[in-house]
C-alpha cells in the first residue's frame, strides 16, 4: 500500500521542563507552541545540520535542549523541505578569518590528557578593568591572539559562533594565570582561581553576516 505524504503542522504545541538526571522530575511543565522553523532551530543547535539526526528527532517527538527536555507529538518532513530549512543554517568556513571584534565570549579549556575542564569569559565581565588598572583580562586574553593569531576550529550551531583557538605554551599558561590575579575582577577573579592551568584559549565569534 503507497504510503500518502502528510505535511508536517504549521504550528507544533510543546511541553517542556528542566531536565533531571536519575530521577523523575517533579518540576512543573510549560506549554509552548514552535513554528516549524523554530523547532528545527532548537533541534540544528543540538545535531548541527545532519539531516538524518534532525528528522529522527522530529519523528520521536523529543529533545533535551540547554538543560530542558522538550516534547511534542513526532511527525515526519518531507526531505526537500527539511534540505530548505537546513540550509538558511551556516557552515562551517576555515578561511574565515579572526576578528578579536566580532568575539563575545572566550572558554579557557585546559589538556584533554586529564578530564577536560573549561570556564566561559563573557567579554562583557571579562572586558570590565579593576579600579587603577589600564588593562582587563579581555585586553590579556586578546594580546594571545594578536601575538599568535587563533586557529579556525568550526562553526558551533548550540553557541551560533565560529570557533577559533589558540593553544598556549606551559608558561603562557602560567602568566595568564599570574595576570588573572592582576587584572580580572572580584568575582571573576573567584572563578580564575580555582581553575586548572590551561591549555588553550577558545574564542567564540558570532557572525554579523
Amino acid at each position: 500500500m503507497k504510503r500518502v505524504s502528510v505535511p508536517p503542522p504549521e504550528t507544533i504545541p510543546v511541553k517542556y521542563t528542566e531536565e533531571e538526571a536519575e530521577y523523575l522530575s517533579m518540576r512543573p511543565l510549560v506549554r509552548q507552541t514552535f513554528r516549524l522553523a523554530e523547532l528545527v532551530d532548537m533541534v540544528v543547535s543540538v545535531t548541527g545540520k545532519d539531516p538524518g539526526r534532525i528528522q529522527q528527532i522530529l519523528r520521536s517527538g523529543t529533545v533535551v535542549y540547554h538543560f530542558y527536555r522538550y516534547w511534542w507529538t513526532g511527525f515526519d518532513v518531507d526531505a526537500k523541505q527539511l534540505a530548505t530549512l537546513v540550509a538558511a543554517f551556516p557552515d562551517a568556513d576555515p578561511a574565515r578569518p579572526f576578528r578579536a571584534e566580532e568575539c563575545t565570549s572566550a572558554l579557557l579549556e585546559t589538556s584533554s590528557d586529564a578530564p577536560r575542564h573549561s570556564l566561559e569569559l563573557a567579554r562583557a565581565e571579562a572586558a570590565r578593568k579593576r579600579l587603577f588598572r589600564s588593562r582587563s583580562f579581555w585586553d590579556r586574553l586578546l594580546e594571545l591572539a594578536r601575538a599568535q593569531a587563533p586557529k579556525y576550529q568550526d562553526y558551533s550551531y548550540a553557541r551560533r559562533a565560529d570557533v577559533f583557538a589558540r593553544a598556549l605554551s606551559p608558561a603562557e599558561a602560567a602568566a595568564l594565570q599570574r595576570d588573572a590575579l592582576r587584572l580580572a575582577t572580584r568575582s571573576l577573579r573567584v572563578q580564575l582561581q580555582s581553575f586548572p592551568e590551561p591549555a588553550r584559549v577558545i574564542f567564540l565569534c558570532p557572525r554579523s553576516k
